[in-house]
C-alpha cells in the first residue's frame, strides 16, 4: 500500500524527470497584452482581439531576410497541415522596425496579420530583443505566451505539437 508513496518520494529526490513528448520549449507564461497597426488594412489590431485562437507568432523586420521568409512560411504550412481545425490557428508577424514588407511577400502569405510592433508594448512581452527574432511563438487562446520553437525549425516537429494542443483544448472560440 505505501509502494506509490515511496517510489514517488525517490523519483523527486533523485530528480528523476521524464522524457517530454513536446518538441517546443515551454517558457514561462505570460499575458501578452497592447496593439499595433496592422498594414493590410491600416486598422489596429489588440492583442485581445485574438482571444479565442491559438497564435503563431514571428518578430522580424519588415525587410524579411531568409531566415524570416522561412518562419513565416513554416507558419502557413503547420497551420495549413491542421485541415478542418485549422481555422483555430492564427499567424502574427510582429515588423520590429519602420520597414513596409514587400507586396508580393504579403501577397504570399495572405491571412497573415502583418502589425507594425516597433513602439508597441507587445514587443516588450517576448523574451529579449536579441533572441525574439530566432524563434516563431505560440500563444494560447487565451492570450498568454507560452511556447517557442527552436531556431531551426522543424515544420513537422512543430505540426505535432499543435496538432497535440488542438486536440486537448478545451477552449473554444
Amino acid at each position: 500500500m505505501s509502494a506509490p508513496v515511496i517510489v514517488s518520494y525517490v523519483l523527486f529526490f533523485t530528480e528523476y524527470r521524464p522524457k517530454s513528448t513536446h518538441y517546443g520549449d515551454l517558457i514561462p507564461i505570460v499575458k501578452v497584452a497592447g496593439i499595433g497597426t496592422n498594414q493590410n488594412d491600416n486598422t489596429i489590431l489588440r492583442m485581445k482581439d485574438l482571444h479565442g485562437k491559438w497564435v503563431l507568432v514571428t518578430v522580424d523586420s519588415g525587410q524579411c531576410d531568409e531566415a524570416c521568409i522561412k518562419k513565416l512560411y513554416f507558419m502557413r504550412q503547420v497551420r495549413l497541415v491542421q485541415g478542418k481545425e485549422k481555422h483555430r490557428i492564427e499567424r502574427l508577424w510582429l515588423i520590429n522596425d519602420d520597414v513596409r514588407p514587400d507586396d508580393e511577400l504579403i501577397k504570399q502569405y495572405e491571412g497573415t496579420y502583418f502589425v507594425s510592433a516597433k513602439d508597441s508594448e507587445i514587443l516588450g512581452y517576448i523574451e529579449t530583443q536579441e533572441t525574439q527574432t530566432k524563434h516563431i511563438y505560440l500563444i494560447d487562446p487565451i492570450g498568454n505566451l507560452m511556447m517557442r520553437f527552436p531556431e531551426d525549425v522543424d515544420g513537422t516537429k512543430m505540426g505535432h505539437d499543435l496538432k497535440r494542443l488542438l486536440h486537448v483544448s478545451q477552449i473554444e472560440h
